[in-house]
């Protein structure tokens, strides 16, 4: 009876006999505590020692209980919410496991989100408080000092602008992330359009921009002011960090059948000729707030956020995006996106 109880479960389940031995274990538990538990003392399968205290104390008292339970499964840490209960008519205990690991790191993720936003805006508002300070006090008669601190509580209060905007944009993509989006966008539009925008951006920082495959246009489904923010934010990122005297091109292909997008793709691409990165940033590259290189980003006026907005648009778009860079070598960032409706 208690067997086909446990085998029935869809969760990870265990029964604990009154001698604290496994007495039963289903598929999903074996997966999870590994085999052979069924016989032993549950001290030597379950050890962690939060969740031996909840199933002691079922035992002493009979009433049910609940614990934390941590697993690594693939290489990836695992977090559950075991749940002792007192099963007195069949002579044991019930542990039933339940997968909290989302929860879990969403919890996290809004810790780290919130710490990272105060610590971004702590940087200038202790920046232009101690400015505001200073022109009250010692350079209140001196308008060489007051114009140039004026000048850098411009520049903080702008970082600061500038962070808010993403962080709007952000929220705004992420809401509308499982919307399709309807219409059509014309990429090849796009591109030029972009191009024209950072013009003055790119000959300021010496870099030369340049376009292929923008001759005729491409169309995909899609929305064309998040579009027009994805080849921004790429094409802004390339002009900033390659460095002066390097090349940015934006590329656009077209392909009748890509297996990333399983059909029809339009493929847009922003390389640089610059100093490139080691590939072990690249999983992280889109986290909100991570960058390469911390002061460097800041001191271009990043927020690290730019990727993270071009991530949540290019998947409401049900697109790919693929980074690629090594040291020495440049970088390139593509967006595969399918062509069909």
């Amino acid at each position: 009876m208690i067997d086909e109880l446990v085998t029935a479960l869809p969760l990870p389940a265990v029964f604990i006999d009154r001698q604290e031995r496994i007495a039963a274990v289903n598929e999903a538990a074996t997966a999870l505590l590994g085999p052979g538990a069924v016989g032993r003392h549950h001290i030597t399968v379950l050890r962690q020692p939060l969740l031996l205290d909840a199933i002691e104390t079922a035992f002493r008292t009979g009433e049910r209980r609940v614990a934390a339970y941590t697993s690594t499964v693939a290489r990836r840490d695992m977090t559950w919410s075991a749940t002792v209960s007192p099963m007195p008519k069949a002579g044991g205990l019930l542990l039933v496991f339940e997968d909290r690991t989302e929860m879990a790191e969403a919890s996290q993720m809004r810790r780290d989100f919130v710490a990272n936003v105060s610590h971004e805006l702590k940087t200038p508002l202790t920046a232009i408080s101690g400015f505001i300070e200073t022109l009250r006090g010692a350079a209140r008669n001196d308008p060489a000092a007051q114009d140039r601190f004026l000048g850098i509580m411009e520049s903080e209060a702008t970082r600061m602008n500038r962070l808010i905007r993403d962080l709007l944009s952000l929220n705004r993509v992420e809401s509308e992330e499982r919307v399709r989006p309807k219409g059509k966008a014309d990429l090849a539009g796009i591109v030029g359009a972009v191009m024209r925008n950072l013009g003055n951006l790119s000959d300021g920082e010496g870099v030369t921009l340049t376009a292929e495959g923008v001759e005729a246009p491409l169309l995909v489904p899609g929305d064309p002011d998040q579009l027009t923010q994805v080849v921004a934010n790429l094409t802004e990122n390339a002009i900033k960090y390659s460095g002066r005297g390097s090349t940015v091109t934006l590329r656009l292909t077209s392909e009748d059948a890509n297996p990333m997008v399983l059909g029809p793709a339009a493929i847009l691409s922003v390389s640089d000729t610059g100093e490139g990165f080691d590939p072990t940033h690249i999983p992280r590259l889109t986290e909100r707030f991570y960058r390469v290189d911390t002061h460097r980003s800041r001191a271009q006026g990043g927020t690290g956020l730019g990727l993270a907005i071009v991530k949540h648009i290019v998947n409401r778009h049900r697109g790919r995006l693929r980074i690629e860079s090594a040291p020495g070598q440049g970088s390139r960032f593509s967006v595969i996106l399918p062509r069909n409706t």
